[in-house]
Order: structure tokens, then sequence, then C-alpha cells
């Protein structure tokens, strides 16, 4: 399922709203405080009525985000409402000294990234304001531009009476105040409304950005989870393989470095007295590497099962290869024939790795057989194929370039001569547990580090 980023960014910008109002409260209360203590010259009965209001509506909002179970959505409206309203109800008291205090919800609306909210944030930011403003008029503290006197007395009635004579004597008091004292501080509100709406409509662009990328993200990833499935369904994966036959006993494994990757391993039988071996990998990593793999895989089967030697099937697989191999590919393959009657392996190497082999008895070393070109690096390549005589005891065990190069955190390579040393800790086990131990050895030299390539190994062992 989809993360969706809005939704969890409103959450997170409800709770830090509500913590922003929770510091709020704690300041107007340490304001209250200090007006007791005659810090402040604002009548303290003023104070006493207007400052427990405003602070329980800026302690609301933090009870809101732990007790709201109604639509999530809304949320933010309430408590953007109760933040609006308890400023509104301070403002009302403490004009003089409030005169920023707007700007703070229209800055605090900016972290939800949505400009429908920064507008509805600038529209009762103005409407409280307004009520504010007139409701101070007749309440709350004023300056002389306002009512050409400090120390106007707090009755509402006198200064009712006050409004209308003044307006009576040609002072529209009601007016001034809108002109000179609104109007400015509305301006600075819509300037900060305008800096945040367009930080908002940025920002939501970039997280809608973000929330299409991750869709995208996760329908790739849910094809290269069926992809890894139809590259291990290709691979021989049932074990233990072929247990009609005792003459030998097969194993091996495929780990990829990313969902899908580009080596893979083959074993089949050409006939009832030929089983074919292969492994091979790719140049590069990924889906291309992955597509390319499978080709190779495919063509190399058809091939073979066509009865001819190593040499043939790799020289005409080559050619096959290069049709249409715009992407410049290639593939470096080790390709056997193990004929089970009597034995005998014949085989090619297309610039694989070596191959280790153990005669019963003994413990493993590198086979340096002879190496051929690179598979679909160039055309008409002649291989040169060898032959062994395996008998009970023998080993073979083939890999690719993931095992030799695997690489810890100092960048050190493991190797072939750790890897020979590996097989020899367990040179007498089943083909299974040879392989698992390779593996187990990897896994403890490369540590934490990061695995770049596929890790990929067969092992043949001839019991009789």
């Amino acid at each position: 399922m989809t993360l969706d980023i809005f939704t969890v960014n409103e959450k997170k910008a409800n709770r830090y709203t509500a913590l922003c109002t929770l510091i709020a409260a704690g300041v107007a209360v340490l304001m209250w405080l200090l007006n007791v203590c005659g810090f402040f010259i604002v009548d303290q009965q003023l104070m006493n009525v207007a400052m427990p209001f405003g602070v329980a509506l800026f302690l609301l909002p933090y009870l809101l985000v732990r007790i709201w179970k109604w639509d999530e959505r809304l949320l933010k409206y309430a408590i953007m409402g109760c933040f609006l309203v308890g400023i509104g109800i301070l403002n009302s008291a403490l004009t003089i000294q409030l005169i920023m205090a707007w700007a703070c919800p229209i800055i605090l609306s900016c972290h939800y990234y949505s400009p429908r909210f920064t507008h509805f944030t600038l529209g009762g930011v103005l409407l409280c304001m307004l009520c504010a403003t007139y409701v101070g008029l007749y309440c709350g503290v004023w300056d002389a531009n306002m009512m050409r006197c400090v120390d106007m007395p707090g009755d509402a009635a006198f200064r009712a009476e006050f409004i209308r004579e003044a307006t009576a004597a040609g002072d529209n008091l009601l007016l001034r105040v809108f002109n000179f004292y609104y109007i400015p501080r509305a301006a600075i509100a819509i300037v900060v409304y305008l800096i945040g709406v367009t930080l908002s409509r940025r920002t939501h662009g970039l997280l809608k950005q973000q929330e299409e990328d991750n869709r995208e993200k996760e329908r790739i990833g849910a094809e290269l989870n069926v992809a890894t499935q139809i590259q291990s369904s290709m691979l021989p994966c049932t074990f233990p393989a072929f247990p009609e036959y005792e003459e030998f006993e097969i194993y091996a494994s495929m780990n990829p470095a990313k969902e899908v990757g580009g080596d893979f391993y083959d074993f089949f039988l050409v006939d009832k007295d030929h089983l074919a071996l292969a492994i091979a990998d790719v140049s590069g990593k990924g889906v291309p590497a992955a597509l390319f793999m499978m080709i190779t895989k495919t063509l190399l089967k058809n091939e073979a099962q066509s009865g001819i030697s190593p040499k043939k099937v790799m020289e005409t697989v080559n050619n096959q290869l290069l049709e249409n191999n715009e992407a410049g590919m290639f593939v470096t393959v080790w390709f056997g024939i193990y004929e089970i009657s009597t034995g005998k392996l014949t085989a090619a190497n297309a610039g694989h790795e070596y191959p280790a082999l153990k005669r019963a008895g003994g413990s493993f070393e590198l086979y340096k057989d002879k190496h051929g070109f690179v598979m679909a690096g160039m055309e008409d390549v002649v291989y040169r194929e060898y032959t062994l005589e395996l008998h009970a005891g023998d080993m073979l065990f083939v890999y690719t370039d993931g095992v030799s190069e695997a690489t810890d955190g100092n960048d050190e390579l493991y190797g072939t001569e750790r890897m020979v040393a590996a097989l020899n800790q367990r040179k007498d086990a089943d083909a299974r547990t040879l392989c698992e131990t390779v593996r187990e050895d990897i896994d403890r030299f490369v540590g934490e580090a990061e695995q770049f390539d596929d890790i990929t190994m067969l092992a043949l062992r001839v019991r009789k």
C-alpha cells in the first residue's frame, strides 16, 4: 500500500502546531504572572479575565491531538480555530503587546503544505483580528493613536459613550481604528501569507511528485518481485536432483545482489547418459542482465539438447547472442557435458572463472582450464574444449566471480585462495554442504559490507 505522504505530514504538523500552542500557553502564563508581580502596567482585572480564556484555548489543541476520534482531516481546522480565537481574546485585551502575534498562525499553517489550509488561516486571521480590534476598542488596552488617551477606563459603557461623542464631534473613531490600526496589521498578515502560500504550493508540488515516485517505485518493486520469482523458477531448484541416479549428486545456488541477477546455473539431462552443466555471469546487474541471462540460458539448453559438443554449443550460441545485441552485453560461461556411464567430462570455458577440482582422497585445487573469449563479444569465436576423467570420490566446483570478488568493509577481496581453503574444510562433504560451507565463509569474511555481485555456485560429486 502506498504511503500517503500528505496524511503522514498532516499528523506531524498537527503535533507540531499543538506543541507551539502549548508553548504559547506557557508564555501567556508567564506574562500573566509578571503582570501580577508588577512588571507591567496592564490592568490586572483585565488580565484576569482575558488570560484564563486565552490560555485554555492554547492548551486545547494539545488535548485534541490526543483524544480526536473524528475525521483526521478536520483536526487541523479545530487546532487552528482554537489558536486563532485564543489570540483574538488576548489581542482584545492586550492590543499593544500582540502586534505580531497574528503572523504565527499563518507561519504554522505552512507546515501543512496545503495552500487551501493557508487560505483558511489567512481568512481566520483577518476575521478574528477585526473582531478583536473592535472588542478591544471597548474593553482592552489601547494606545494614544486609538483613543487619544493611554489611561482610558475599562468600562465598556463609558467607552461607548466616548466613541459616540467623538464621532459627533467629527472624529469617527471606528473608521480611524479600521484605517490606521486594522489595515496595516492586515497588510502585514497578507505579506506573510503570500510568502507562506508560495512555500506551501512549492512544497505541495514536491511532495506530490515524491508520492507519485513512491507509487512508481512500489509498482516497479512489485514487478521486480514477479521477475525474481520468474527467474528463480527458471533455475533448477529441486534437490536432491535426479534421485534415480546413484552415480552422482549435484547441488547449486544463486544469490543475486539485486532483486534479479545476471548469473545463472543450469543442469539437465541431454539423454539418459549425458548430463549438461552450465554456470554463467552476464555483464552488468539488475533487469538488463537478467533478461540477457534468460536468453543465454535458453539458447544454451536448446543447442545442448541437439547432442552436439560443448564447443559447438558455445560457438553457435555466441553468434546467436550477437544478433541485435545493441546494448553490447556479454557473458562468461563454463559449460560441460558429463557422460554418466564413463565419468568423462567434456567442457569449454568462455572467459569464466577456473573451476576447482578434487580427486578422491585429495584436496581441492584450481583447475586452470583453457580459456576462450567471452560470449557475445565477437563473432565466430572458436572455443577449445577439454576432457576430464571423474571417478568415485571426485568433486567439481564451479562458481562466478561474485564468490572470489566478494569484498569486506576494507575493500579486501575474498579471493580464490580463501575459497579453496573453505572447500577443503569440508572436502569430503556432500555437494550441498560444500556450497553452504563456502557461502558461510563468504558471509563471515564480508561481515556487514554490502553484496555487490551475484554469488552463484554449482558442485558435482561423483559417487561411483
